[in-house]
């Protein structure tokens, strides 16, 4: 019985990321050995549950705050079945915690890692970095790197010179616009109130907004040839970014009371910031090239001036000027920073916790334990830290089968530090 516990109960999936390579590896042992009888029972008790969660909700991910069934890569509102998820990886967070795990995460990570002095670091090994954490904020990433309040303005400076280019700045307001549309086109069919309804019609109208002032910018259009117009248009005519405003207002308050939306409204409510400090700035397609460019020039000042470090709406636009996405980034176990000795290299670390270890759900935590991580690298490039910053990535399953996963990748950009990668292969 003992023996079968120990095959049963375990599963880590440890995926160590650097500037050259990163690697996965999954075990399936999970047990604890502590001489304390009643944490040892609350395992055996516990661990039929966590068995038939992980078959229940075998197809589903939870991903930055929404229910994704994996299978046809669709969005699941079931209230039951987020409660049920929640339950699951709480209780295995729990057994993450357990001695005999952090025993051998100890052993696997020193595996990994060819310095001998990661032999003494055992992620996870700590309440605290086994708690979820939803990275939203630069000031968030700042704090968990304990970034200087001196680095902090450097960051500051850094991206908000890149992240408020006038492309970044409508491309992430489509991108928010273009995650409700398809929320409202799927929740539509099950029954929505007039207001979301009416909502629906918001977005329309604001994204053929954002699409016509985007034709002047383009310099591949034949617009950028257009002259000023010489005649004087009338200031009350004149379109300004304050339309956006409102209509983002509107669309607010028309799906605030729709919970299935709560995301959506949230990430809404984040851009009207951006929106506020730049309503006054003429959106006009009826004039030339240059007025255009000088009129995108002012949402850039503006925008750089105006947001602060600490500005979620900043934060979004780095999410869509380095992954296209404006959704903030989730992780099951927040982890944290190790020194490794004296030579000036520190790891970080963050877990994922998954239902199944099929190809696809795999896959899906890579990426997103990719992103979260590179967002951290990034802030540290920023700021010029001290050292140099190994990332790790550790996933978890039940019942899966020993496996190592190994992805290279390349730092790419002095502007854009994006990750790409060029190669991916499983090797049992």
């Amino acid at each position: 019985m003992g023996c079968r516990f120990l095959e049963l109960l375990y599963c880590g999936n440890h995926f160590i990321r650097t500037n050259k390579f990163a690697a996965s590896y999954l075990n399936s042992i999970f047990y604890h050995t502590s001489k304390d009888a009643a944490s040892l029972q609350w395992y055996q008790n516990e661990f039929p549950k966590v068995k038939e969660l992980t078959h229940l909700l075998a197809n589903v991910d939870a991903v930055n705050g929404r229910l994704i069934d994996v299978r046809s890569n669709s969005v699941l509102f079931d209230d039951d079945i987020e409660r049920e998820m929640c339950t699951f990886k709480t209780l295995v967070r729990g057994y993450v915690g357990s001695s005999y795990v952090q025993h051998k995460m100890k052993r696997v990570v020193a595996s990994f890692v060819s310095n001998a002095k990661h032999g003494s670091f055992t992620p996870f090994g700590k309440a605290t970095e086994r708690e979820p954490m939803v990275v939203d904020s630069l000031s968030k990433v700042s704090n968990f790197l304990s970034v200087s309040a001196q680095q902090r303005k450097l960051v500051r400076l850094k991206v908000c010179s890149q992240v408020t280019q006038h492309r970044i700045w409508t491309g992430a307001l489509k991108e928010v616009l273009n995650g409700f549309a398809v929320d409202l086109d799927c929740l539509s069919s099950r029954g929505l109130n007039n207001d979301a309804l009416l909502g629906g019609q918001i977005v329309h109208s604001c994204l053929n907004f954002l699409t016509e002032i985007g034709v002047v910018s383009d310099p591949g259009s034949s617009s950028w040839m257009k002259l000023s117009s010489s005649k004087m248009v009338d200031s009350f005519d004149s379109r300004r970014w304050e339309d956006v405003l409102v209509m983002f207002t509107d669309l607010i308050e028309c799906c605030k009371k729709e919970t299935r939306l709560k995301l959506h409204v949230a990430k809404a409510e984040i851009m009207k910031e951006g929106l506020l400090h730049i309503r006054d700035v003429s959106v006009d397609n009826t004039v030339g090239y240059k007025d255009a460019q000088h009129q995108e020039s002012l949402v850039r000042k503006k925008l750089s001036k105006m947001l602060g470090h600490s500005s979620r709406c900043v934060f979004t636009l780095l999410l869509y000027y380095l992954y296209g996405r404006v959704v903030d980034i989730e992780v099951d176990m927040c982890g944290g920073v190790n020194a490794n000795g004296k030579d000036g290299k520190f790891c970080l670390f963050m877990g994922r916790i998954l239902t199944s270890d099929s190809e696809k759900m795999v896959g899906r935590g890579v990426k997103q334990l990719d992103r979260a991580l590179g967002i951290f690298k990034f802030v540290w490039e920023m700021a010029e830290m001290k050292g140099h910053l190994d990332l790790q990535g550790h996933m978890w399953c039940v019942g899966a089968d020993s496996r190592i996963l190994r992805q290279e990748l390349i730092f790419q950009g002095a502007n854009c530090n994006t990750w790409v990668k060029l190669n991916s292969q499983w090797r049992r």
